[in-house]
């Protein structure tokens, strides 16, 4: 089975769906891949360290004669068009922000398996490419933001007097605020941990954070662990709450999400300008939509003194090791779709082929996203 790795070509994405180290792995299951020239040098992986691994070097116009392709991005409608018929792709496909590309995998009859769409059970945890890249961008978040503030995270006792530390409030509990949580207390901040779901509050204090409480009439649990969605009224008393802790505080990394919806807005206006002039917002769900009322996708924006970052995709910024785990992740879905050298793509029989597909036999399966796709024709 042919088996085609493409240079990503997204605006700043660096990373690469398979490594030199997969491809080893891939080639001795029997699959003949072919990378893309240059499809890991923003990475770091040399075209000959995947030649030495087996795969064969090819041009952009690999995509026609692939069983198999392995993307990190979605796809733009027209690589999907160039994907032929009864072809399979795995990658981050983003279904509600690229209806147009899904549109066009269903009419080419691509079975599109994507890596957001995994359930949250023990088999596919080697899988989850979610945690991978989220846990990569929570650290970098910190990172960013004690690059960008204007004073020490830790506590510093001199000859010139005592520096407190840092305070640092990381708004939602996930794979990214837990990193960052854990970042933070290495960096010596004080670290307080918003997030509605009671359940992390052990997590969050056994790295060293204080979880904030909240009032909770009902869970903030959904399905497979994430957050779910809360109504206006919870949000407006989280936000009261939260609110004297971000005004003392020098950083916030925001990072709540729910699958399939818009960010919370958990940071509005009046929250930022209640800060310190100097302090720093990191705003991990800029992509989707921003727990920050004042975010923009990508761009830094000043109010009042305050800084506030937008990244959409952090887990670019440390391509090398983003580019191994999600490599890692990607062959672990190969593995458990690939039957005697070939593809095998029963729902039917598989927890993990009926959570991931998206489109399949010119159908788009997953259901929120034929939803979508029949209210944009509507």
């Amino acid at each position: 089975m042919k088996v085609f790795v493409p240079k990503e070509r997204r605006a700043g994405e660096s990373r690469v769906a398979a490594t030199p180290e997969t491809v080893k792995k891939l080639t001795a299951a029997g699959l003949a891949v072919t990378v893309e020239a240059g499809a890991g040098v923003a990475a770091h992986f040399t075209d000959d360290a995947y030649r030495e691994a087996g795969a064969a070097l090819g041009g952009g116009d690999g995509w026609g004669g692939a069983a198999l392709v392995l993307k990190v991005a979605p796809p733009t409608p027209e690589e999907a068009s160039r994907l032929p018929s009864g072809a399979a792709l795995i990658g981050f496909l983003a279904p509600h922000q690229n209806l147009e590309a899904v549109r066009a995998l269903a009419d080419r009859g691509v079975s599109a398996l994507a890596m957001e769409l995994l359930p949250r059970i023990t088999r596919a945890q080697p899988m989850d490419a979610l945690s991978s890249q989220a846990s990569i961008a929570g650290y970098k978040a910190v990172l960013v933001a004690a690059a960008r503030l204007d004073r020490y995270f830790p506590l510093l006792m001199t000859a010139a007097g005592t520096i407190p530390p840092s305070r640092v409030v990381v708004m939602g509990a996930g794979v990214a605020g837990l990193q960052a949580v854990a970042t933070a207390r290495r960096l010596g901040a004080v670290v307080e941990v918003s997030d509605v779901r009671p359940a992390v509050k052990e997590q969050v204090e056994s790295l060293g954070g204080k979880f904030i409480e909240l009032p909770m009439a009902e869970s903030g649990e959904g399905a497979g662990g994430y957050a779910r969605e809360m109504g206006e009224d919870f949000l407006r008393r989280q936000r009261e709450i939260v609110h004297q802790r971000v005004a003392r505080a020098d950083v916030v990394i925001a990072t709540a999400l729910v699958p399939g919806k818009r960010a919370p807005l958990l940071v509005p206006r009046s929250m930022v300008e209640a800060m310190r002039p100097g302090a720093v917002i990191v705003d991990l769900a800029a992509g989707e939509g921003g727990n920050c009322e004042l975010t923009r996708p990508d761009e830094e924006v000043e109010h009042g003194g305050v800084t506030i970052l937008g990244p959409t995709n952090l887990a670019a910024s440390m391509p090398h090791d983003a580019s191994t785990l999600y490599a890692r992740n990607v062959l672990a879905l190969v593995h458990e779709v690939l039957a005697d050298g070939a593809l095998k793509l029963d729902p039917e029989a598989s927890e993990v082929v009926a959570g991931a597909l998206l489109t399949h036999g010119g159908e788009v399966r997953h259901a929120p996203t034929a939803e979508s796709l029949r209210e944009a024709v509507a």
